[in-house]
């Protein structure tokens, strides 16, 4: 009788044992996810600042609104306040300032570092989705990242 309660016992703790790693690789690869979208958030913030500086030189009469893309912050709750103006920026230029080189580098410089921070967004999401990560509240207090949603400099001024 006694080895028969023994057994469930440490059939019942290997259990909760097994669950409890489990989780916490869960939690562990969580704030991987979230770690890699903060670093592509900085890339691509670092991409817009350099993309908004080619345009200072390019267009000095757009300065006032180059600085105002720089006045608004890459965060989570900002996201679509900042694609909002870059899109006006971007509309504002011209198509001979769409093809210059220097131009054409900066924004394929951004739209790689956007594609790298929304897949990072969409893993980052996907798991936190999950019923488990809810349930359990493995993102703890971490903001949920936002997609960034801009124009593509190629579809601007056709």
């Amino acid at each position: 009788m006694i080895s028969g309660w023994l057994l469930l016992l440490v059939v019942v703790v290997a259990v909760v044992a097994l669950v409890g790693m489990w989780l916490s690789m869960t939690a562990s690869r969580l704030n991987r996810l979230h770690i890699r979208t903060d670093a592509a958030r900085v890339n691509l913030e670092g991409a817009l600042q350099a993309r908004a500086a080619v345009i200072g030189v390019l267009r000095p009469d757009l300065q006032s609104h180059v600085g105002r893309v720089g006045g608004v912050a890459l965060r989570d709750e900002e996201m679509g306040a900042r694609s909002d103006v870059e899109n006006v920026l971007l509309q504002s230029l011209t198509p001979d300032d769409l093809r210059n080189p220097g131009f054409i580098v900066a924004s394929t410089k951004v739209d790689l570092a956007a594609r790298f921070y929304n897949d990072a967004v969409g893993d980052t999401l996907g798991l936190r989705s999950r019923p488990v990560v809810r349930a359990f509240r493995l993102a703890g207090s971490a903001p949920l990242p936002a997609y960034y949603e801009a124009m593509s400099a190629a579809t601007e001024n056709p």
